[in-house]
């Protein structure tokens, strides 16, 4: 069943991602013991010119490589070309940007931790092609193996470098390790035999060409309200906008983008049948919304529990912001099976329009909040742009597919009302925690298994069935 065999990918696809995040997490915290802010400063300042040009010029080689009904050895050989071109432009910009940028803030030691952790970035645009077989396959384990095993070796480096009184180039060695022994492991478990050529380029140009543009604007469109407000408000405001903005995408970051790669591939499998398509587009749209509505909502109910429970008294105002911006992340969620769907049927430039609109929207508003409102009125721009992202991408939806937009929200309706008696629950529940004056940690594990329990419950209710969800789609 081709639902079943999305949905263990998807797992795959998740745990690969909590897991990096909890060998990243433990990573971090010795590092930070041994290391002085400095350090992660100069490290951070050089990770900026890269993570900058590293978006300009990705090249999503593998996604396009999954969305063609075909692919032989010439194909791979087009795609690792493709990456190793990439791979040297990338190089020779990051060396051109290195001195001007080490000159800019006044320290020589940027120079060569650039150059360095170019290395990373190169990597990863090496990755074994054949990769891809298992993807169409929507098998991830594969994968899960390959990337926790280099994170881990990742971690054991940059122990090692610390011990011997590396530095700074622990972290740097952790960043580059693990892009390294992801590209070598990617070879050992897809062998591949590199070989030159660009004798299927037109099949690849169009999808990357609108890829990559849309990649630049969605880069910006994350990163416009920082930029602004970095600008205009004190930096102890600042740090708690971008530390509640940065909790708020958790739930999306991790669970729902790893997700959406096997979602792709089951969408492209079936890309000529239009009915199985919309079937699949519905299911995979539900899915998602099922975990969004409930993670942000319920980050939104308890955002002063988490800001205490995880940070210091000094953070406490992050817990309006993380109130709201969690709420303005929740419809951010229907982009994700949308953006797979376009990449499945080869429409790029769909991706590129929604992210165009956004940014469009984001340059009119944000400002507007931030003039009148300050921190809270870029939030409340966030929020609108969220809804009209929302409506954006269910009409979007409707043009590759031919799903009305009632019937998409006709979709959700259950997930929807059972987020409600959640809310309720949940707001009932903590009224009367509030009486018994018990321990945040303790009041914070009350109110989850109930949440669970009574969303789950809801959903049961009004009819939604796990196996019913997944046993159509073979």
């Amino acid at each position: 069943m081709l639902t079943v065999k999305t949905l263990l990918g998807a797992g795959w696809s998740v745990s690969t991602r909590l897991a990096n995040r909890l060998i990243d997490f433990v990573t971090l915290l010795i590092l930070a013991r041994a290391l002085s802010p400095a350090d992660f400063g100069l490290t951070a300042l050089a990770m900026t010119v890269i993570a900058v040009v590293e978006t300009v010029f990705e090249i999503a080689l593998i996604q396009a490589l999954t969305r063609l009904p075909h692919v032989d050895k010439s194909h791979l050989d087009t795609a690792f070309t493709l990456g190793l071109l990439r791979g040297l432009v990338f190089a020779v910009v990051v060396l051109v940007a290195a001195w001007p940028f080490a000159s800019v803030y006044k320290d020589d030691r940027l120079v060569l931790l650039i150059a360095v952790l170019a290395i990373g970035p190169i990597a990863r645009g090496l990755v074994s092609p054949g990769i891809v077989k298992f993807i169409r396959q929507l098998s991830f384990r594969e994968i899960f193996v390959t990337q926790v095993l280099a994170k881990i070796i990742a971690a054991v480096l940059a122990f090692t470098i610390l011990y011997l009184g590396g530095g700074y180039w622990a972290i740097a060695a952790n960043s580059i390790a693990t892009a390294v022994a992801a590209t070598v492991f990617s070879y050992m478990v897809a062998p591949y035999r590199p070989a030159f050529s660009l004798s299927h380029l037109p099949e690849f140009l169009g999808f990357i060409g609108w890829f990559s543009f849309a990649q630049l604007i969605s880069a910006l469109n994350w990163q416009f309200d920082r930029i602004l407000l970095g600008n205009f408000v004190s930096k102890s405001d600042f740090g708690r906008y971008t530390m509640a903005a940065d909790l708020a995408a958790l739930p999306t970051q991790s669970l729902i983008g790893p997700a959406m790669q096997p979602v792709m591939a089951a969408f492209a499998k079936i890309a000529d049948d239009a009915d199985r398509l919309r079937n699949a587009f519905l299911k995979a749209s539900r899915f998602t919304m099922m975990l969004a509505m409930p993670a942000c909502i319920f980050m939104a109910l308890t955002a002063d529990y988490l800001i205490e429970i995880l940070l210091d008294a000094e953070w406490k105002e992050s817990a309006a912001y993380l109130q709201w911006l969690a709420l303005t992340v929740l419809l951010n969620a229907y982009f994700q099976p949308l953006y797979s769907l376009a990449l499945a049927v080869n429409q790029p430039r769909a991706i590129f329009r929604l992210n165009a609109i956004d940014l469009l929207f984001r340059l009119i508003l944000v400002p507007l909040g931030l003039y009148y409102y300050s921190v809270w009125g870029v939030i409340a721009a966030r929020g609108v742009v969220s809804v009209i992202m929302f409506v954006a991408s269910a009409i979007y939806a409707r043009n590759l597919v031919g799903i009305s937009v009632s019937t998409q929200l006709r979709n959700l309706w259950e997930s929807a009302a059972a987020c409600v008696a959640m809310a309720l629950s949940v707001l009932l529940l903590r009224h009367h925690l509030d009486s018994l004056h018990l321990n945040t940690l303790v009041e914070f594990a009350c109110v989850v298994p109930a949440s669970a329990v009574v969303y789950a419950g809801a959903l049961f209710a009004f009819g939604v069935r796990f196996t019913t969800l997944i046993s159509a789609q073979r």
